[in-house]
Parts: structure tokens; C-alpha cells; sequence
């Protein structure tokens, strides 16, 4: 059985991560899984949206650490050093993550830990269940947070709770995540509820959504200026869509919308 599952339901690809004895911790080919999984949704033209979840009672457990040459002997230093797989694997899966054409939300069914946490919260929209926690796990073991970890943690959070969740490695419940502001919502049943906002995202202009996605990121580290001329270009872009077309038709014309997508 693959390490990860990917389904179909109408227009949202169901994406499960499936190694549940381990809390779905990250091997190699567990990477290689997920960008198979990147691969069918972006050939798919009908899958509009994606749902990212985990198998059994964790979402993900970051790497597993099983994986590193800690073996005693010649080389250890540099066999156990994480640059490699972090250049090689973790960081393409964080950039594929935010590339992808469709809107993304991420179910967080348990514990959300180093790179998982990362994950999730690269999504574009973050639901987790009651019992969901996220865990800044790197201090721990001597490293620091990655797969994006440091970047969207001060974004979402500032930097006083940002530096205190990475260096102490405290647990943060979902309910006290969502009053932060680091997700939308905690949901009794988080992929039920992943999947109607899902199903929502389908309905709606793909490319529009996923431009503000970019958008967004890009406010960051955009002056005032540079960011209005961004949002010209890109308003300017969609200008040509179909879904421009049909959005402002049917408000004109007092109608519900069709949107392709496209």
C-alpha cells in the first residue's frame, strides 16, 4: 500500500498521508509519493481543489528519523547531517505545496509536528480537530524549524509567540491555535469539514484563488507601491479569463455564477 493515498471525490483530490504507525513521520519515499500525488492533480484539469489529511491518529510527525545514518563509525557527522535530505526532499515538497494550481486545505486529524506542522500550515486553509496539536518539535533535537516553519510562524503569530512555540517545543492545542490566528477553525470532524470547504473552493474561480494566494505572500516582503503594481498585473491577467467573464455577466445579470476555473 502506498505511503500515500489519493482519491478523487468529484472536483477535490483527497490527498491521505499513510503511514499511521508512525504518525505519518516523512520518509524519502513518502516525498516521492506526495509529488506523484502533486502530479496527477495538476494534470487533472477537473480537480479544483485539494484536501490534505493524515491516516489514523496523527496528521504527520515531521522526518522520520529512522532514516538517518546515525550508525557508529567513520563519518557520522557527516552522514547524519540533515542538509541533504532537507535540500533534496523536505524543501521541494514545501515548494510544491505552494505552486500548486489549486486551492489547498489541510484536515489536521492529531499532532502536527516539525515538518508536519510546516505542511499544514502551508496550505492555504488550516481545519483541525479538538484533539489536533502543533508542535515546533526542532529544539528538541538540537535543530531549528524548517520546511517553511520559520516563515509562517512570525507571519501568522509575530515574533514573541513565534520564538517562544520554536525554542521551548511546547505543545499548541488546536483551540489555542485557531484563537492566535495560526489556523481558520477547529472542526469536530475535520475532514468532513476540509472537504465542504473543498467542495466550496471547487465552485469558484481556481485561478483567481490561487493568485491570491501568491498575492498574499508576496505582501510580505513588497513595498506599498511594489504591491499595488503587483495587483494591477495580476488584475490585469485575470482580466482574460473566462471566469472574469462569467463572474461579472452573472452579477450583472442576476444570476448564479459557473465557474470553469479557467
Amino acid at each position: 500500500m502506498s505511503d500515500v493515498l489519493f482519491e478523487v471525490k468529484d472536483a477535490v483530490a483527497l490527498v491521505t498521508l499513510n503511514r499511521p504507525a508512525a504518525l505519518n513521520s516523512f520518509t524519502k519515499q513518502m516525498h516521492l509519493d506526495l509529488w506523484a500525488a502533486f502530479d496527477q492533480i495538476e494534470a487533472n484539469q477537473n480537480i479544483r481543489a485539494m484536501v490534505l489529511t493524515g491516516a489514523g491518529r496523527g496528521f504527520c510527525a515531521g522526518a522520520d528519523l529512522s532514516e538517518f545514518d546515525f550508525a557508529a563509525g567513520a563519518d557520522l557527522v557527516e552522514r547524519a547531517n540533515p542538509r541533504a535530505v532537507i535540500h533534496d526532499y523536505f524543501n521541494p515538497t514545501a515548494q510544491r505545496l505552494q505552486l500548486l494550481r489549486v486551492p489547498t486545505i489541510a484536515a489536521v486529524n492529531g499532532v502536527a509536528a516539525g515538518a508536519g506542522a510546516s505542511y499544514a500550515l502551508g496550505c492555504d486553509i488550516t481545519l483541525a480537530a479538538p484533539s489536533a496539536s502543533f508542535i515546533q518539535a526542532f529544539s528538541k533535537i538540537g535543530l531549528i524549524p524548517d520546511s517553511g516553519g520559520s516563515w509562517l510562524l512570525p507571519q501568522r503569530l509575530g515574533i514573541a509567540r513565534a520564538m517562544a512555540l520554536c525554542m521551548t517545543g511546547d505543545k499548541l492545542t488546536a483551540a489555542q491555535a485557531k484563537e492566535w490566528g495560526l489556523i481558520w477553525d477547529v472542526a469536530d470532524d475535520a475532514l468532513q469539514a476540509a472537504l465542504a470547504m473543498a467542495s466550496r473552493m471547487a465552485a469558484m474561480p481556481t485561478k483567481a484563488l490561487v493568485e491570491t494566494r501568491h498575492l498574499l505572500r508576496s505582501a510580505v516582503t513588497n513595498t506599498y507601491k511594489e504591491q499595488l503594481d503587483l495587483e494591477r498585473d495580476v488584475q490585469s491577467k485575470l482580466g482574460y479569463t473566462h471566469d472574469y467573464i462569467e463572474g461579472v455577466s452573472a452579477f450583472l445579470q442576476k444570476r448564479p455564477a459557473q465557474f470553469k476555473g479557467e
